[in-house]
């Protein structure tokens, strides 16, 4: 049955032999006995290389918590359209970068005018994938499962 639909997706799409999978729209795929681990490490790369942060230096965090981004910011504009990329990529990156979800959330409210101070935050984003390039999801079938999650007080 597996070699009748290869053969009718070969007819249909351009594509190779099909085997265990290792690479798909940008993610990547390891598979190994403690389980399957899905990363974006080569697409973080390719993000921080495109917007020239590659000599940027790393830090620990994504965003201070203290950090306020206000919807009507009287900073500096910037190229809406650079911004929309910056936060793009970064969207795509929280395929299996749970950790950046909230803070790219967070930039994406400001897409129609963005400001230094929302491309600044960004970028510190950026910096902080460049800290934790090996980060990624293990899915394995085994252990006792907890869910540890985190919340900001005022």
């Amino acid at each position: 049955m597996f070699e009748e639909f290869k053969k009718k997706m070969a007819e249909e799409f351009e594509m190779i032999n099909i085997d265990i999978m290792s690479y798909y729209f940008g993610i990547g795929v390891k598979q190994s006995d403690d389980g399957i681990f899905v990363s974006q490490k080569g697409y973080a790369k390719k993000a921080l290389k495109e917007f020239k942060m590659k000599n940027y230096q790393p830090i620990i965090t994504p965003m201070k918590c203290e950090v306020k981004l206000l919807r009507f910011d009287n900073g500096e504009k910037v190229s809406p359209t650079l911004y929309r990329k910056v936060v793009g990529n970064l969207r795509h990156l929280t395929c299996s970068r749970y950790d950046i979800l909230y803070r790219v959330r967070l930039i994406s409210r400001y897409m129609e005018a963005p400001t230094s101070s929302y491309m600044k935050a960004a970028k510190k984003i950026l910096r902080y994938l460049k800290e934790t390039l090996d980060y990624g999801l293990l899915y394995t079938s085994f252990g006792n499962f907890s869910l540890v999650g985190y919340r900001y007080r005022d």
